[in-house]
């Protein structure tokens, strides 16, 4: 294995100039640095993190915290989450992953890391961040909509992609929407709505009470809603579910009910999983940028360790996917 003094050796300067070169110190000129940056990638020299850690006093420890998979984090989100950060962080860097349940009353490890992302749904989240806060542990707010701006903070326009998609289905001749709504509590099922009812109110069409229903993202639900929804004495056209696992389960009611899709209801879903192409019919969705979000909530967190930057808070769009449920 290729060391800090073989490095030195090839350089001809001592492996201390070596050290202070690959960690980027002030005390080393810039060509010097290349000089020594170039010999090092020539050799495949490979860092000792551990040794590193110790120098830097960092850990060089990114932490995830998620919500329950059964509680509105489904599997697929959470893998594109977790592929988006291991992409972007250095190779220097680990990732750690833990359920906010594990961890929203042991709060003994969080000093042994350097920085934390939060993939929130509430704001029964935000005691968890407070903590986080208090230690001073740099950290960014991923996929719920912060109202304040003190934390790093990425999430999708989730509001203007439900409204984008209405506006599509109503230019379609569509006029009589329902809707499926979200675990009540988290702020994805609010933004979700609000598009929703903004897209009707634009068009100057309403939505009747009896039109909108509640879910809790699951299967079941989705399923429970439409049948809810096609037993009244006059149906929707239209049933907008809050995400896809609502969608999926409403089409199974409608199948298994004799009625056509798109022909008798049409569905919409939101997130694009991927089983959401193979429905029968294919469903249509929002698609939402989970893998792009997370780079973006990635490359904040690393550049707050460097820097005391300006808190930011990124939306990133969302895009429709037009299938063959409406």
């Amino acid at each position: 294995m290729v060391t800090i003094k073989d490095i030195a050796k090839v350089a001809g300067v001592s492996h201390t100039t070596v050290s202070r070169a690959l960690n980027d110190s002030p005390l080393i000129k810039p060509a010097t640095k290349k000089k020594i940056n170039e010999i090092a990638e020539t050799l495949n020299y490979i860092p000792n993190v551990n040794a590193k850690s110790l120098v830097n006093q960092k850990s060089y420890i990114i932490e995830l915290f998620f919500s329950h998979l059964s509680k509105g984090t489904s599997n697929s989100f959470l893998g594109d989450v977790i592929k988006g950060i291991n992409d972007t962080l250095p190779k220097e860097y680990s990732l750690a992953v833990h359920e906010l349940q594990e961890v929203s009353h042991d709060f003994d490890h969080l000093n042994r890391i350097d920085g934390a992302i939060v993939m929130s749904q509430s704001d029964q989240d935000d005691a968890f961040i407070e903590a986080l806060a208090k230690q001073q542990i740099p950290l960014v707010v991923l996929n719920r909509q912060l109202d304040s701006p003190r934390f790093n903070n990425v999430t999708s326009n989730d509001a203007q992609g439900v409204y984008h998609m209405i506006q599509y289905a109503i230019d379609q001749g569509y006029t009589k929407f329902a809707c499926i709504e979200g675990i009540p509590s988290f702020r994805s099922t609010i933004e979700r709505k609000k598009g929703f009812d903004q897209a009707l109110a634009k068009a100057g069409l309403t939505c009747p009470s009896g039109y909108t229903v509640s879910g809790d993202f699951s299967l079941a639900s989705g399923q429970a809603g439409a049948q809810q929804l096609l037993a009244l004495s006059d149906p929707p056209e239209v049933i907008f579910c809050s995400n896809d696992d609502m969608a999926i389960g409403a089409i199974n009611y409608c199948l298994q009910a004799g009625l056509r899709i798109p022909e008798d209801i049409a569905i919409i879903g939101f997130d694009d999983i991927p089983f959401s192409p193979f429905t029968y019919p294919p469903l249509t969705t929002i698609s939402k940028p989970v893998y792009e979000m997370s780079k973006c909530a990635t490359e904040l967190l690393l550049a707050s360790l460097s820097e005391a930057d300006q808190q930011k808070q990124l939306f990133l769009d969302t895009s429709l996917t037009i299938r063959q449920s409406l």
